[in-house]
């Protein structure tokens, strides 16, 4: 489902000067706004840092960052707010995009299974021969659940991986049976696991428990805008990414039940309770500063690599990936 919250308000940041002007509407896919992976940015529109931009942003939402891809790269919007492995992987493909900002370090999913299956299913190698979900094909989610699955030994061909999209679909999917696992985020984690309908086969919200599954750290969600688009507007930039880093320092020094107060109840699936859970579960996975993990890119590239033709057998710039400019000058901002 797609919805759009549209802001236009004019005021400052610590960039602008407070003059009133008639701004250029600037369109922002979100892979799945309600999703806590891309928690800083509604928590940044809640709390009124995209109103003191003085930018007219337009805010668009689809749970599949595929879809949010092809979005960017017709020209319908001017960023995507995904997974940073869509540059090396546009890249490959001869687009030239860049994160802005780092919004998590980890993928902030879990690989879970069925509390049904489960029973058989305890290892990522006992999913031979069964039927796992992802948001789409050729998604982050369908990225990290097909090395995993090689890193385990099993070939393309052993497993049934379905397109189940997220949240409520995907928890459809795994009680109806058409899938017996599937990678998730919060809060469809912890709506599952909380109720017993599922179990973690392998949790990758933490920091360790990520560098063990990659080998290193893993940046995952980001925004990301054409380089073209950055260099032509580098101040529009720096204002978002300013309202985004404010939401992650806002993050750092707030409870997950100070955090969700400031989120629309719509986004807790009538269970804020297991919002906030779901919410204090995950925190690790948020960077303190927008800066991108050191590392972190090498990491993904490597991931990329084992299985993912687009990007075997061709040479990545991975500095023209990602850059921590403006994260840094939000830092001196602040």
């Amino acid at each position: 489902m797609t919805f759009s919250s549209k802001l236009m308000v004019a005021g400052f940041s610590c960039m602008l000067t407070t003059a009133t002007f008639a701004a250029e509407k600037i369109s922002i896919m979100v892979a799945g706004i309600e999703k806590q992976i891309y928690l800083p940015v509604k928590l940044a529109e809640q709390l009124g840092y995209f109103a003191e931009s003085g930018l007219d942003i337009e805010f668009l939402t689809d749970r599949n960052g595929n879809n949010a891809e092809t979005e960017l790269l017709s020209g319908s919007v001017q960023g995507v707010v995904g997974f940073y492995d869509h540059t090396i992987n546009l890249q490959a493909r001869g687009k030239l995009v860049k994160s802005v900002i780092q919004l998590t370090q980890t993928p902030g999913e879990a690989l879970l299974v069925s509390e049904k299956a489960s029973k058989e299913i305890t290892s990522i190698a006992q999913l031979k021969g069964n039927s796992v979900g992802v948001t789409g094909l050729g998604s982050s989610t369908y990225t990290i659940f097909r090395f995993l699955a090689q890193k385990s030994g099993l070939k393309r061909s052993a497993i049934n991986v379905l397109p189940v999209g997220a949240g409520d679909n995907f928890i459809a999917a795994l009680m109806q049976g058409r899938i017996q696992a599937g990678i998730s985020t919060e809060p469809t984690i912890s709506r599952l696991t909380s109720t017993g309908r599922a179990k973690i086969l392998l949790d990758l919200r933490g920091i360790k428990e990520t560098r063990a599954a990659f080998g290193g750290s893993y940046p995952a969600a980001c925004l990301y805008m054409p380089n073209a688009w950055i260099v032509s507007h580098r101040s529009e930039v720096q204002k978002i990414v300013t309202a985004l880093g404010k939401a992650l320092a806002y993050i750092q020094t707030h409870s997950a039940q100070e955090i969700s107060e400031q989120m629309p109840v719509e986004f807790f699936a009538n269970d804020k309770e297991n919002y906030v859970l779901a919410l204090k579960n995950g925190k690790e996975m948020y960077t303190a500063d927008g800066i991108m993990p050191e590392g972190g890119p090498s990491t993904v590239l490597s991931v990329l690599q084992d299985f993912d033709k687009n990007v075997q057998g061709k040479s990545i710039n991975l500095q023209n990936t990602f850059t921590n400019e403006f994260a840094s000058s939000t830092m001196k901002c602040n």
